[in-house]
């Protein structure tokens, strides 16, 4: 089996709307620093990287299950060029309060990816910016990484505050998630040695 990281979409791949906002095409897309890197690191030190996110604006109507698609669509090409591969997406486009198992905190996404993919998810990780990305990850029995809100704090990997102490390590970025995931899984040193060698 292999072994994936698990990502949030919003705040963690792209910029947050506002609470009550949601992203519906893709001008309103605008992916943060350090997203390509982080994922091109995680390619090279062989995990899978699977997207994992609630949008219950198809639900609100706001856009279709469609418009979702093409959206992701220009997302993976738009990581891809820049030397960043995506290998799977998930979505929940039910509404809070459904009878669903995908929306997070239900671990239903990470659990058809691994069982579609061959996917041991106790190898795997999920990398999220709330309590739900957490609760979704341990539920589907990952490790976890917490991306601190802006005005947290971070002092080396220990948590700052209530909401992240479920985490099994905090950062103030996706770049810096993997970084300290790369260190803790032993394979900082093969994904630098792989980078150095393509370029």
């Amino acid at each position: 089996m292999t072994s994936a990281i698990f990502l949030d979409r919003d705040g963690v791949i792209n910029r947050k709307p506002l609470e009550g906002d949601y992203v519906t095409s893709w001008g309103d897309f605008h992916i943060l620093p350090g997203v390509a890197e982080a994922v091109a690191l995680l390619n090279r030190a062989g995990f899978g990287v699977i997207v994992v996110t609630n949008q219950r604006c198809i639900a609100k109507g706001l856009i279709s299950a469609a418009g979702v698609e093409d959206l992701h669509r220009n997302m993976t090409d738009f990581l891809a060029s820049a030397g960043a591969r995506i290998d799977g997406i998930y979505y929940c486009p039910h509404e809070i309060g459904s009878a669903c198992d995908c929306r997070k905190p239900a671990p239903g996404m990470l659990l058809d990816a691994a069982r579609m993919r061959g996917i041991d998810l106790t190898a795997s990780w999920m990398i999220g910016d709330s309590d739900v990305d957490i609760e979704a990850g341990r539920n589907a029995g990952c490790k976890t990484a917490r991306l601190l809100a802006r005005n947290d704090s971070v002092d080396g990997s220990a948590p700052t505050s209530e909401s992240s102490a479920g985490a099994d390590i905090t950062a103030t970025s996706l770049l810096d998630a993997v970084r300290r995931i790369l260190f803790q899984e032993g394979l900082a040193a093969t994904a630098s040695a792989k980078v150095s060698a393509s370029i």
